[in-house]
Parts: C-alpha cells; sequence; structure tokens
C-alpha cells in the first residue's frame, strides 16, 4: 500500500506510542460529516486524536488520522450549562468557565486534554462525592459511522454509552457540561507515615470534598493532599514557593533525580527517601481549577487501576512486596485518589465507591513487568482499568469487570456496524 502523501507520524504525550497515518484536519461539522461518510462508503477508518495523554494505543490511527483541533470553540452558555467543541482542552474550557463565574465541579490534575478526550477515557479527580469528568456531561453531539450528526441527552438509550464512548461510537463534535458556580480551594499538603494516612483516611474522605495521597516506594512515607471549599480565597500561595514546589522541585529537580535513578539504580531507594521529605507541608486557598491542575513536564508510563476503595489496603500491601521482587527500581511515587459510583456503562466507578491506584516509571525505564504484576492483583479483587492508561487485559476478562459492557457494544455494532472507528486496541478491549 502506497504511503499518502499527507501522511504524517504522531507520537502521544509519553511517547510509547506512534503511528504512521494519513492526516485530516476539519474546519467544522460539516467537514467531519462529508469524512466520516467517505471513509464509511470506501471501507476507510478513522481515528480522532486529540491532545495525545493517553497512554495505551487507544489513539493509535492505522489508517486516517483525525484532528479535532480546529473545533476548539465556545458554542454556547446558558445559566450553568456551557457547551463546547469537542477540540477545545480543559486549560481553555477552565478560563473560559472563570470568565463566566463558573467551574467544573472537579478535575484530575493535568489540564492539557481535550474535553472529549477527558470525557471518552474516563478521565478523573478526587473525591467521594464525584466521579468521572463524563458524569458532568448532559448531552454530546456525535458524527455517526453513517456521517449523520446526532445528539444525545439524558433519556436517550444511546447516553450511558457516549459519555465514556472510547472512540469507538463516533467522532464527538460538541460536549454541553454541567458546571458549578466558581468556588475556592483550601489546599492542605502535607507529608505523613504512610500507616497514619491508611489511619486517617476513612475519616478525612468525607470531611474533605477531596483527597488524596502519594506514597514513595521503599519508605514509609506519603504526601496527603486534602481540599475543602471555602469562601475566601484570603490564604494565596505566594509565586515564589509555587514556583519553588510546583516547577522547580517537582519538575526541574525531579528531571534531574530520575534521569539520575535510570543510569544508577542503586541509588534510588535513597532518593525515594530523600523526595519523601523534600516537599514540605503547606496550607493554601485558590481558584478550584488551579489548585486541581500542576505542570506536569516530567515525562513518564503510568498505568491506573480502579478497584472498591475497601480493596484499597490489600492492593497497597501487595506493592511493597512486587518491589522487593522486581528486576529494576521503581521511581516514580504511587498515586492513590478516591471517587463515588456513577452509571455510566464504561466508567471504572461504575456503581460503586472507588480507589485509584496509578503507578508510574519515568520515560524510558522498564515497567512491563511492574504494570503486569500491579494488573494481577487488582484484576484478582475485580478492578478495572483507566482507558487511557496502560493495560493488558482484552474484551473477554473486562467483560466480567463491566455489568453493561455487553449493553455497551449493542449500542457499537448500531452506531458503527462496519468499525469505522476500530483500531488494534478497541479489537482487543470490545472484540472485533
Amino acid at each position: 500500500m502506497t504511503t499518502p502523501v499527507n501522511a504524517r507520524r504522531w507520537t502521544n504525550w509519553g511517547r510509547n506510542q506512534e503511528s504512521i497515518a494519513e492526516v485530516l484536519s476539519p474546519g467544522g461539522i460539516d467537514e467531519v460529516a462529508t469524512r466520516v461518510k467517505q471513509a464509511a462508503e470506501s471501507g476507510r477508518r478513522i481515528k480522532v486524536v486529540g491532545s495525545g495523554h493517553s497512554f495505551t494505543a487507544i489513539a493509535v490511527a492505522e489508517d486516517q488520522r483525525m484532528f479535532v483541533h480546529r473545533l476548539a470553540g465556545l458554542v454556547s452558555v446558558d445559566g450553568e450549562l456551557i457547551t463546547v467543541q469537542a477540540g477545545m482542552t480543559l486549560s481553555t474550557l477552565n478560563a473560559i468557565l472563570a470568565e463566566h463565574g463558573l467551574a467544573m465541579p472537579n478535575l484530575g490534575d493535568i489540564d492539557a486534554q481535550t474535553v472529549a478526550g477527558a470525557i471518552s477515557t474516563g478521565t478523573h479527580g478526587t473525591g467521594i462525592a464525584y466521579s468521572t469528568l463524563a458524569s458532568c456531561v448532559e448531552a454530546v453531539t456525535m458524527v455517526t459511522a453513517a456521517g449523520t450528526v446526532e445528539r444525545y441527552s439524558a433519556g436517550a438509550p444511546e447516553f450511558p454509552a457516549v459519555r465514556v464512548g472510547l472512540g469507538a461510537l463516533g467522532v464527538i463534535v460538541e460536549v454541553t457540561l454541567r458546571c458549578v458556580p466558581a468556588f475556592t480551594l483550601l489546599a492542605d499538603e502535607r507529608p505523613m507515615r504512610l500507616a497514619d494516612i491508611l489511619a486517617g483516611v476513612d475519616e478525612w474522605i468525607p470531611e474533605n470534598d477531596h483527597v488524596e495521597f502519594f506514597w514513595y516506594p521503599y519508605t514509609d512515607r506519603a504526601q496527603l493532599k486534602r481540599n475543602r471549599k471555602v469562601t475566601e480565597n484570603d490564604q494565596p500561595l505566594s509565586r515564589f514557593r509555587g514556583w519553588l514546589d510546583d516547577e522547580f522541585l517537582s519538575n526541574t529537580v525531579w528531571q534531574g533525580v530520575c534521569a539520575l535513578g535510570r543510569r544508577i539504580p542503586a541509588t534510588v531507594p535513597a532518593i525515594s527517601a530523600i523526595s519523601a521529605r523534600a516537599l514540605s507541608a503547606r496550607t493554601y486557598t485558590g481558584r478550584s481549577d488551579q489548585v486541581f491542575c500542576t505542570s506536569r513536564k516530567v515525562k513518564f508510563t503510568e498505568m491506573e487501576y480502579e478497584v472498591p476503595r475497601a480493596a484499597l489496603p490489600e492492593v497497597l500491601d501487595a506493592l511493597a512486596r512486587i518491589f522487593d521482587r522486581l528486576p529494576f527500581k521503581v521511581q516514580f511515587p504511587v498515586e492513590v485518589r478516591f471517587t463515588g459510583p456513577d452509571d455510566i456503562w464504561l466508567s471504572h466507578g461504575y456503581g460503586r465507591e472507588s480507589a485509584y491506584i496509578a503507578v508510574h516509571q519515568y520515560i524510558g525505564a522498564p515497567y512491563e513487568p511492574y504494570f503486569r504484576a500491579v494488573e494481577e492483583v487488582c484484576t484478582a479483587l475485580g478492578g478495572r482499568p483507566h482507558w487511557g492508561k496502560l493495560h493488558y487485559r482484552d474484551a473477554e476478562s473486562l467483560r466480567t469487570a463491566y455489568p453493561r459492557f455487553d449493553d455497551f457494544l449493542a449500542v457499537r455494532d448500531r452506531l458503527d456496524p462496519n468499525r469505522v472507528f476500530t483500531n488494534d486496541y478497541l479489537k482487543r478491549v470490545l472484540g472485533s
């Protein structure tokens, strides 16, 4: 097969996925519909790419790659409902919301993703009263494999599927989100012993709007983060302290530390012990999205698993044993977050309170034995892998984890019977 003239190489943010494919860059919904219809009629396939922040091959195009960066505008604001085009990034969305006195009720710690990419993969933050960002979706406008433009909202039989659709159902072109009035968060961040965090976390989760922690491998130390809503932004973080902690220590210094650990693995346990004490306690207030989201410049690969919240101690116990038997060292902290249940069919938190355990390795460092060992533990506990993070599950395995898995597949069969939007990743996790 001759490579098209406009074929381009694409690499994701983590640099662990790449492909060469013909590039499509539609400038409007009608053009998206035309391109999809042409692909369907000629037996071709289209894969939409957002910001490339998924570590799985979910966005890898094998024929035509469609970028939606030109569909990134504001459509409307109606009270607490905002409709935006699919290619808008979360950072842009947050800025627009702030201008209108609004905010997303919850966010993850990275805001570079497109709105469509974030909801389609189940991006989430932390907080037992919240679930994935997709739970904020009130309506989705999507181009189906037939080239028709359809709008799905509550009550539509497809709605529980399209909010976390993995890019398997069509091309999302607009999203309507239910937001909340802008709010301020009080952030309390402090180093603690892991045992003390685990002893107090069941009390802190209901007392705070958002709770998470980072555990440093080879140590008994962790960093606890608690956020709660307050009425006044009266303790802003100084510009110097923000730069010191979030740019210099968390990015510049951390980059050097990780590079050293990759070159000299024997130094990693000592580095982890020092890192666990490098960030001192701090308490400050700030605009919600600016507290939620931080700069992440040090590249890595990641796996994240959702498990029933009660299973968290068992996973952490297993992790300590995994660290000891790996043929290499683990350089990144383990991140733990908590969410409440939702009713979205392929949401990781479908029907239950969840703990999320995210494991990382510095870019270029070995990771597969580590990730597979973590996956084995979490799978046995009924865990569900994050769709945008590395995992090794297939459709047969995932069907047992998601009660509405076959319902999702039935919607897929109706909307894309000829698999215009498939790729090898979707064949593995959803079947062919």
